[in-house]
């Protein structure tokens, strides 16, 4: 790689950044509905495996960020690096789970309550939508970035102002009391119909499946680093006014003082973001709704049987019944608003992400690609997942939104398994040895990839299923 000096990193302590990104696909449907769910059916004691789960992406995002930062490349690039196959193992899961408009579809699915709108057709109305804006855009990070900021603003005040109204302060004592209960695992969670569903979840506890691989390229396009030296991808209206992307990424001279300076300063950086902003912004949102899932268990006593007699709905609408103590139909009406919206957060993070990915990956590695612009193909992956979403929702196998959400949670955590792997092969073989993780962070990635794939594959051959 060619040597460059390193940027100037900014203040460590921020409010916006590229992690907005991860805490707009973090903050979803795992910690809305998915653990809400367990939590009618377990306890809140069931919150300890979020914990674990939630904890270990944090590191997984700081280890993200090292050759990100330190090279202007993606994980998929550094992949490639290694072994080229491993990069198109990335390229072919991510449209085999991200095909699935499962986060699109679940928000549907709460609009429709609200308005009695089918929810196919309110998420192909979206699909259309997010595809004509996103092509409109000059740069669509900016915007995306500044946009995902109000809307996660929003989703965490109201949450935490309804939360606090709703419950008690026992509600709060037993979440808080159940993310540390280690060890805690009922017989019923051992069995067909919930143990594939807790191994979605657990990958569901922040961004799952390739999203912290995705978040090298948020970095690398908000200028993180050597990512400074990368133009920015633009929509399909502007793709002429492109700059000639690099033909590779660059590195800084690890040997010079100063440069190792501006290193750890970046490193504080991306610390503050993994910590405070998204360990800490997905930990608040999902104790509100906790929260608000004993609430519910007290407004709904049968909502448990319900859910275990197949009603995969209910846990949402004994949510709602808890909003409506406060106000009627408009504040159960409410509920389903910020199921929508984190619906909408998420989707509009995914899209432009797997369509970020997918053009990185072809523009740099397909023979005869780089004819092409990045944005132009990026808008070729963005209305084909659009495209395919649509016929998904009208014509598809799944049965309703829900359906479409466990089956994506399911196959993430095998992407999740496999990009801890990738993680350890990337920094201790491509990045020069003073920037390389240090033993423990190596042993937790480490354990990640055992923890992902050992559950997957123990659900595997165990009740010889992997989507409930």
């Amino acid at each position: 790689m060619p040597i460059r000096k390193l940027p100037e990193a900014p203040p460590s302590i921020h409010l916006l950044g590229p992690t907005v990104f991860l805490v707009a696909l973090g903050v979803g449907m795992g910690e809305s509905y998915m653990w809400p769910r367990l939590v009618l059916v377990f306890g809140p004691e069931i919150r300890w495996l979020f914990l674990i789960g939630v904890t270990l992406q944090a590191v997984v995002m700081l280890e993200m960020a090292r050759y990100a930062m330190a090279t202007g490349e993606s994980i998929f690039t550094g992949a490639a690096r290694v072994f080229k196959p491993i990069m198109w193992f990335f390229f072919i899961a991510a449209i085999l789970v991200y095909i699935w408009p499962g986060h699109l579809s679940a928000g549907a699915g709460a609009f429709e309550e609200i308005t009695g709108i089918p929810w196919t057709v309110t998420a192909c109305v979206v699909l259309i939508l997010i595809g004509i804006v996103f092509s409109l855009l000059k740069v669509i990070y900016n915007v995306l970035q500044n946009v995902l900021a109000i809307l996660i603003g929003v989703l965490v005040i109201g949450t935490s102002i309804i939360a606090s109204l709703v419950g008690s302060w026992a509600d709060l004592w037993a979440t808080i009391e159940g993310m540390f209960h280690f060890g805690y695992f009922p017989s019923e969670a051992m069995s067909a119909a919930w143990f594939p569903i807790i191994v979605g979840s657990i990958a569901f506890a922040g961004p799952s499946g390739m999203q912290q691989m995705w978040y090298t390229l948020q970095l690398r396009e908000s200028g993180a680093g050597m990512g400074a030296y990368v133009p920015q991808v633009r929509g399909l209206a502007h793709a002429a006014g492109e700059e000639k992307m690099p033909a590779r990424g660059f590195m800084f001279d690890t040997s010079d003082p100063e440069e190792m300076s501006k290193w750890r300063g970046w490193r504080r950086w991306v610390t503050w973001d993994a910590l405070l902003l998204f360990w800490g912004i997905t930990m608040l949102v999902t104790i509100s709704f906790t929260v608000l899932a004993q609430a519910a268990a007290r407004e709904n006593p049968n909502v448990r049987e319900l859910i275990e007699s197949g009603d995969r709905d209910a846990a949402l609408s004994a949510m709602s019944d808890s909003f409506a103590v406060l106000g009627g139909s408009f504040m159960g009406g409410l509920f389903f608003g910020f199921i929508a919206l984190i619906g909408l957060n998420a989707t509009l993070g995914l899209f432009d992400s797997f369509s970020k990915g997918q053009a990185d990956m072809t523009y740099f590695h397909v023979p005869g690609a780089r004819r092409f612009k990045l944005s132009h193909l990026y808008a070729g992956f963005l209305w084909g997942v659009i495209t395919f979403g649509i016929l998904i929702l009208l014509f598809g196998p799944v049965d309703g939104p829900t359906n479409v959400l466990d089956i994506l949670a399911f196959l993430s955590t095998f992407a999740m398994g496999a990009y801890c792997i990738v993680l350890l092969l990337v920094n201790n073989r491509m990045l020069p040895k003073p920037i390389r993780p240090k033993l423990w962070t190596n042993l937790v990635i480490g354990f990640g990839a055992v923890f992902y794939l050992g559950m997957l594959l123990y659900s595997l051959f165990r009740f010889g299923v992997v989507v409930s």
